[in-house]
Formats: structure tokens, sequence, C-alpha cells
């Protein structure tokens, strides 16, 4: 493999490795707050793309514009969830019935998006991100650039929130100790509810993002579940900062068997490092403490 061939394959990699980060970090709230395993975060994602598809066909809004209407919907939509939902499980088996529900749910997702999307391909071509730069002879599709600078910036305001802000403070001490946080006055089951529309609110942004990357068709989120869940292992559970250098790590990683092997071998490779960490670190490699990962 030549070494233009490697770098471009590098900084493809680190560019979907931002996408990455950026859902893996919703997938890394509800685990971290509430013991949620949410297997249906993927299909919410091709569920945000399609309704930022047809807000585009409808309207004409600039498909990245349209995610000031989905997040405050996805927002909403995940308090419900959890409100009506997740909070009727019981405790003693929450991470097992987490997986059956948000399976339950992307199947409905994805049954609902057929009946009314069809299942053909869909996609949105927007002319300022149909171009590429070149640096020091790497090609950099602005579609990409685009969605890991969009990608950055919600990553950023997410620790921003999580470390600065008193909902911050509230969360991490849901996260330490439910009862402690309770006496003290915090209102765990708020603070849940906020949390689980955080991060769905996520899944809204990464929709528009990808629907001016890669077509999409109502069952992809599938390739994304498996992807996602190694991330947040490979990072440490519950640990926002893990899941984002894991994310990178692992994007680039692809970015580069992809150019040199193919991509089959390319999505083994989460599967590889998702093996390796159980076998080797299951608290992850990138995490400490669940109490302190945020």
């Amino acid at each position: 493999m030549s070494g233009s061939l490697f770098a471009q394959g590098l900084a493809l990699g680190l560019l979907a490795g931002g996408l990455y980060a950026l859902l893996s970090s919703g997938l890394t709230l509800y685990f971290g707050v509430m013991r949620v395993v949410m297997v249906a975060h993927p299909a919410f994602l091709f569920l945000a793309a399609y309704t930022t598809y047809f807000l585009h066909r409808v309207t004409g809004m600039d498909p990245l514009l349209t995610i000031v209407a989905t997040v405050p919907l996805f927002f909403a939509v995940g308090i419900g969830i959890q409100r009506l939902l997740v909070s009727r499980l019981a405790p003693e088996s929450l991470a097992m019935m987490s997986v059956l529900l948000t399976f339950a749910l992307a199947l409905l997702i994805e049954g609902g998006l057929g009946v009314v999307a069809t299942g053909s391909y869909r996609s949105i071509t927007v002319e300022y991100a149909t171009s590429a730069v070149r640096v020091f002879g790497v090609a950099l599709p602005i579609d990409k650039l685009i969605g890991f600078g969009i990608a950055a910036v919600t990553f950023v305001a997410i620790f921003l929130i999580l470390r600065v802000t008193r909902f911050g403070k509230a969360l991490r001490a849901t996260i330490q100790h439910p009862t402690a946080a309770m006496l003290v006055g915090i209102d765990t089951n708020r603070v849940r509810g906020i949390g689980f529309g955080i991060g769905l609110a996520t899944a809204a942004i990464g929709g528009a993002v990808l629907a001016i990357i890669d077509p999409f068709f109502p069952a992809a989120h599938w390739d994304y579940i498996g992807k996602l869940m190694a991330i947040i292992v490979v990072g440490g559970l519950g640990s926002v900062q893990g899941a984002a250098i894991a994310a990178l790590l692992l994007g680039a990683i692809e970015g580069v068997v992809q150019v040199s092997a193919g991509a089959t071998w390319a999505g083994l490779i989460f599967y590889g490092f998702l093996f390796a960490t159980l076998l080797l670190r299951p608290q992850g490699f990138f995490g400490g403490r669940l109490a302190e990962r945020f």
C-alpha cells in the first residue's frame, strides 16, 4: 500500500470516526445514566435521516437546517420513551429488559419506515457538499468535513453540559449514587428523562448529517449497532471521552483497512476490537471508574 493511499484511508476514517463519536455519545448517556442498552439508537438515526429527507423535499429547507426542528422533536420523544417505557422496567433486570424493549422499538421504526418510504434507497444531494478539497495531496470530501465539524461541535456542547452546568452536576450525582442524589434534593427521574432526551437528540443531528453523506434505507441501522456497541465497550461503558477516542481510533483503522484490504475486512475491525477488549480489559481501554467517567 502506497503512502498516499494510506493517508487517504486514514483521513476518510478519521472523518467517519467523528460521526461514530457523535452517535456513540448518545449510547454512552443511556448506559451511564440508566444502565439502558439502547439497541434502537441507530434506528432513530435513520428515522431522523428520513425526517430530514421529507422536510427537505416538502419545504425546500437545507437538510442541515432541519436540525432546528428535529432536535427538539427527538429530545421530546426521548423524554417520552424514558417516562412511559423505560421507567416501568424492573430495576433488577433493567439492562436485559431494555435490550428487548429497544429491539422492539428498532423493529417498529424499521417497519414503519418500510411502509411509509418503501425499502428503496434515498439520498439528499446539496451543491455545496458535492466537491472535495485537497490537503497535502489528500482529498477531503466537503460533506464529510461538514459532518465531522457538526459532530465535533455537538460533542463539545454535550461535554460542557455534563461538566459545567447544574444539570451536569445532577447527572453525575445520579450516576454515582442515585439514592444519595435523591437525599440531597435531586429529582433523579427528571434527570434520567433529560439525559435520555439528550441522547436521542444526538441521533437527530447524526441523521441530518448522514442524509447528505450516504444513501440510506430502512434496514440500514443494523450496520451501525455493532460498530457503536464496540465503540462504547472499547472506550469504557459510561465514558463520553473514552467513546470519542475509541470512535476516532476505530474509524481511522477502518479507513486504512478498507482501502488496503476491502470493505469486508474493514467491517470486522470493530468486532475484533470488541472481542479483544472483553478478553483483556472488560472495563474498556479509555474509561475509568463509572463514577468518574463524565
